[in-house]
């Protein structure tokens, strides 16, 4: 693959982690609309910001790159959504329900990040786009692990 393309595949796959990141942001908001719970209201604030931030940091360096940042969401993203819309129309989401969505959004992104990591094409000898990766997904792993404590509460209470 010649420098070009192997730029191009860069610029690709980030984009693609601004979607992922973008579905967070969407999916989140969601959950923040199905909860009355003014502590999950705040984590889910944090945790938008958290992705808003990550986009950023995306964007600055397609640009670096020379490429043009994508906007949106991906497809998987828009049905997860459409699907939490339905099931909030037949009743209030309890504690438990709201978190294991939240959750469920939380592995999806992380795989999207291992993914990325994981191809040797989008990080070749570029230092700079393997610690962005790595320092944006141990944050996500963070999060994770408190959504799934939260949720692993919510059983045991």
């Amino acid at each position: 693959m010649g420098t070009l393309q192997h730029i191009q595949h860069q610029i690709v796959g980030l984009n693609e982690l601004i979607k992922a990141n973008n579905d967070r942001i969407a999916g989140l908001e969601k959950a923040t609309e199905n909860t009355d719970d003014t502590g999950l209201k705040t984590l889910f604030a944090e945790y938008i910001d958290q992705s808003k931030a990550n986009v950023n940091e995306l964007k600055d360096y397609i640009h670096v790159l020379g490429g043009e940042p994508a906007d949106g969401t991906t497809l998987a993203g828009k049905l997860s959504n459409t699907w939490t819309d339905v099931k909030s129309v037949f009743g209030t989401p309890d504690r438990h329900s709201v978190l294991a969505g939240v959750e469920s959004g939380e592995d999806v992104i992380k795989a999207g990040y291992r993914k990325a990591l994981d191809d040797k094409e989008l990080i070749w000898e570029d230092d700079k786009v393997v610690a962005l990766l790595t320092g944006q997904l141990d944050a996500l792993k963070t999060a994770h692990d408190s959504v799934k404590a939260l949720r692993d509460a919510t059983v045991n209470s």
